[in-house]
């Protein structure tokens, strides 16, 4: 996610470490498992602390990324190139008005207007009787 974030490519972050980006490739996948000081290295390239790549973890879990979290929130989908390009894009906007819109207009097109309750799409029961 942080590589993206930045910016740089797959082949780029490769290069730096030594590597060629199809091992890049398979180290974000999960394919191959990334060594202490391998995840030290990378770090260093994406300019962040080691720590980044355990937050969110809670202290004795083996695993507490992804899903949904409190208020239905898939955290997942953030660290997804989708996702990641939604929240790059979104951020670009200068203008704090439009920004609010756009993020109406996406609550409009998800189900969750501003009388959407949490957890229920559209905050409103549905009546599939009708």
């Amino acid at each position: 996610m942080q590589r993206m974030l930045i910016g740089m490519s797959q082949e780029k972050l490769g290069e730096a470490l030594g590597l060629t980006f199809q091992q890049v490739q398979k180290y974000e996948k999960g394919t191959n498992r990334i060594g202490a000081s391998r995840l030290y290295e990378i770090g260093a390239v994406l300019g962040v602390p080691i720590e980044y790549f355990f937050e969110g973890l809670e202290s004795g879990s083996a695993y507490a990324g992804g899903g949904p979290a409190r208020g239905g929130l898939d955290v997942g989908m953030l660290s997804t190139a989708e996702g990641i390009q939604l929240n790059s894009a979104f951020f670009a906007i200068a203008d704090a008005k439009l920004r609010r819109r756009v993020l109406e207009l996406i609550k409009a097109l998800g189900g969750m207007g501003d009388d959407a309750e949490p957890g229920s799409p559209s905050g409103k029961s549905l009546d599939y009787g009708e």
